[in-house]
């Protein structure tokens, strides 16, 4: 199973010492922060994309094609990566790129965002966010496994002839992520293509969470990408640690009063009992986030949310240790021990889709036109179906 930290990139006042750190500060931060990562042995650093103050990733590919080249190990990620504002042929090329540069270390989650304002500034209409998402990732798609496109559409410009550039790595798109919290359409979309379902899970309670991926992993086995326990799924966290678990109270509270995403409403206790966020001693994040599986199932990435808030670098840089120290050894070594063997225990490696590529004759010359090599209906289709269906 993988563990890992992802960031929103909010630029925010520490309540405890009225310092606001400046963009500039908070970009390199965050590279300090997947660096450290990396070095403690976590297994993802993933980059939300926001294009708003007061969060500051607005550009996730160069941030982690920097990172590409300065860490080792981690793979790099997004959280998400916006597929209904973003252009299709943009996605194709700038992931792409990124794959080469990562030598496949990266992966890519898909969402449509969670501030409606984007919408209108990258010309498009928020109420046709899912109509949105599932054409321009089947577009996408297109561009990745077909090395000549031809193509029209709804919400963009049509294609004749066109060819991204450069090919996937070894002829096989990036893995990748579709993250949702209340659209079961989109869990719907990840079992369709047989692509992993990422459910950020920070302001739900997990009956909700557990909802989602019971609906993503029956699907998935609709779909036939093999039994519904071995679909991908991942989740999302929230921590704050101290070996004195009322020390982790007492030093967070400030930081959760005063969070632009969740100060001045419900109290730390309340979101602490309603959602996964765990303030307290390692040992008490290991017992809530072990319990996880019981409630989901066996699954395959576990990231936490960590630098939020106006925390101190030193701080964050700490809770890694704690996480990556203390807690991560125990988890995966539990998840470990209970996960059936037909259950893969983590999402699939760049190798590991190449060589399944190979295997089912589907890898594509990264040079010379191939024809669309998956068939049947799309998820478009469905879609319009539905739709005649419901006029």
């Amino acid at each position: 199973m993988q563990f890992g930290i992802f960031t929103v990139g909010d630029v925010t006042t520490d309540p405890t010492t009225g310092r606001t750190p400046d963009d500039t500060e908070r970009v390199r931060n965050m590279l300090t922060i997947a660096k450290h990562a990396d070095e403690a042995g976590l297994d993802v650093f993933a980059t939300g994309e926001h294009h708003n103050p007061p969060f500051v990733p607005s550009s996730p590919t160069t941030m982690l094609g920097y990172l590409a080249g300065v860490t080792k190990n981690i793979t790099l990620s997004t959280s998400t990566t916006l597929i209904t504002t973003n252009d299709p042929v943009r996605l194709a090329e700038e992931y792409a790129m990124l794959q080469v540069i990562a030598d496949g270390r990266m992966d890519l989650m898909m969402g449509r965002g969670n501030t409606g304002p984007v919408y209108p500034w990258f010309g498009q209409d928020i109420r046709q966010g899912i109509p949105l998402a599932i054409e321009n990732y089947a577009l996408l798609r297109r561009l990745w496994t077909e090395d000549v496109v031809d193509w029209s559409g709804k919400f963009r410009t049509p294609l004749q002839g066109f060819t991204s550039t450069p090919r996937p790595l070894d002829g096989v798109p990036p893995f990748v992520w579709h993250g949702s919290i209340r659209s079961p359409e989109i869990a719907e979309q990840a079992a369709f293509y047989g692509d992993g379902f990422f459910h950020n899970a920070i302001f739900w309670p997990m009956e909700h969470t557990a909802q989602m991926v019971q609906f993503y992993r029956q699907r998935f086995e609709h779909y036939g990408h093999g039994q519904a326990d071995q679909a991908i799924v991942g989740l999302g966290g929230q921590v704050f640690m101290n070996k004195d678990s009322q020390r982790a109270v007492s030093e967070f509270r400030p930081y959760f009063d005063n969070a632009p995403v969740y100060g001045h409403g419900p109290s730390l206790e309340d979101f602490s009992r309603d959602t996964p966020l765990t303030v307290g001693s390692p040992q008490q994040v290991i017992d809530r986030y072990s319990k996880h599986r019981e409630q989901v199932g066996d699954y395959q990435r576990q990231l936490f949310l960590m630098d939020h808030a106006g925390l101190p670098l030193k701080t964050v840089l700490e809770q890694i240790d704690l996480l990556a120290g203390e807690v991560v050894p125990v988890l995966r070594r539990e998840a470990e021990a209970a996960r059936p063997a037909h259950v893969p225990a983590n999402p699939p490696t760049h190798a590991e889709r190449v060589a399944l590529a190979r295997a089912a004759g589907e890898v594509h010359s990264q040079s010379v036109a191939a024809a669309d090599h998956w068939t049947g209906r799309t998820a478009e289709d469905d879609v319009e179906a539905a739709d005649a269906v419901s006029r």
